[in-house]
């Protein structure tokens, strides 16, 4: 059994979870900083590890370049290359679809990139990706997947990205059994799907029944974090996950706010990804028990305390606001790597607290008092 799901909570549909891959258990929920070529940007994995981060997210697409590929599968797979002992999961690169400055165009075939560093095409189809994400050794693969532009795209747009997803799924999910057909079970590559539709819920219905079909390991719910409203967000997820099954996992796509977090995990969702808290923690913004606090202001300039007093991380034992804000101004590295180690533990301890609500029947409270101090602040 890939998914077992091990406690519930009573007031909320929130879960915890055993997801069983190659490498290994790992407990659900969790949540998976970016580590787009191997890595998180500023930490190294003894760090990850000793934050006990459970999983990381690489791109398949961008480690493909220089070779990137073919360097990780020297080394038997990208958690021997990263030297990380937790759970390596690959996606796709159909993310880079919202990404001008590669993406050229995409058919029924597959999507047509521009590689960034020689200016070459790049020629993406089902196959070639399955067949890379493979290579890598990842232990959970994602489809590839039509990620629409949002902005300024029509619902015609957006049907056909569905269209799309749906068809590259069942070719993914083919030529991935069929490269897996001699693996022994344990040993195997879980793959998700992903389901699109941006916030039309009739389009999401119809990705969510048509990938239900092709039966995957798991379910990704993408095309969120691009702009639309938490309302309309939080529709669409409790729409798929009334259609899903309970036994599969269920991963939110491009959702790293503490908020939005707690809110997933009591609509049941088991596993999220973004890059936005290590991305904000290098621009000031970072993540306390009292909500957001922007270090970058005047009021930081001469400031003895830690960036959260009830935080128990080591950035927060040993350096003052005052510390982290002067090298962030300067930027000064040290500050990068401070701030960003500060926000994935404090999303990790969030979940951590978060499944020990859950086994005392508390989440739903727990989740309105962190909402509360996010809106206070």
């Amino acid at each position: 059994m890939v998914f077992e799901i091990k406690h519930k909570d009573k007031k909320t549909s929130a879960r915890i979870g055993i997801l069983q891959t190659k490498k290994g258990k790992v407990e659900t929920p969790f949540f998976m900083p970016v580590a787009t070529r191997g890595s998180v940007k500023t930490l190294d994995s003894h760090e990850l590890q000793k934050i006990k981060v459970p999983a990381v997210i690489s791109n398949a697409l961008i480690l493909s370049l220089r070779e990137g590929e073919t360097i990780v599968n020297k080394f038997k797979g990208i958690g021997k290359f990263m030297n990380y002992k937790g759970i390596n999961f690959t996606d796709s690169g159909g993310f880079q679809m919202y990404s001008p400055s590669i993406y050229l165009k995409s058919t029924k075939e597959g999507i047509f990139f521009r590689n960034p560093l020689n200016g070459e095409k790049i020629f993406m189809t089902p196959e070639k990706n399955m067949e890379l994400q493979l290579k890598i050794s990842s232990e959970v693969a994602m489809c590839l997947d039509s990620m629409p532009m949002y902005h300024n795209t029509t619902k015609n747009q957006i049907e056909e990205a569905v269209k799309k997803t749906s068809l590259w799924a069942k070719r993914c999910k083919l030529h991935h059994d069929e490269l897996q057909k001699d693996t022994k079970t344990d040993k195997r590559q879980l793959l998700f799907g992903i389901i699109q539709g941006g916030k039309y819920e009739d389009l999401r219905g119809l990705s969510t029944k048509q990938l239900l079909e092709i039966d995957f390991d798991g379910y990704s719910i993408g095309g969120f974090g691009l702009g639309e409203t938490i309302e309309e967000e939080f529709n669409i997820v409790k729409k798929v996950k009334q259609m899903l099954p309970e036994n599969k996992p269920v991963y939110l796509m491009g959702i790293g706010n503490p908020v939005e977090i707690l809110k997933g995990i009591s609509m049941g969702v088991d596993i999220f990804d973004s890059r936005m808290p290590t991305q904000n923690a290098r621009r000031g913004s970072l993540f306390t028990s009292e909500g957001k606090l922007r270090i970058l202001r005047e009021a930081c300039k001469f400031d003895k305390n830690p960036i959260d007093k009830n935080c128990s991380c080591f950035v927060c034992k040993n350096y003052s606001r005052a510390f982290i804000r002067y090298q962030l101004i300067h930027d000064e590295f040290t500050g990068k790597k401070l701030a960003t180690y500060h926000n994935i533990y404090y999303l990790t301890n969030l979940i951590n607290i978060a499944k020990e609500k859950i086994k005392e029947g508390k989440f739903k409270d727990f989740m309105k008092e962190v909402e509360g101090k996010y809106k206070e602040n």
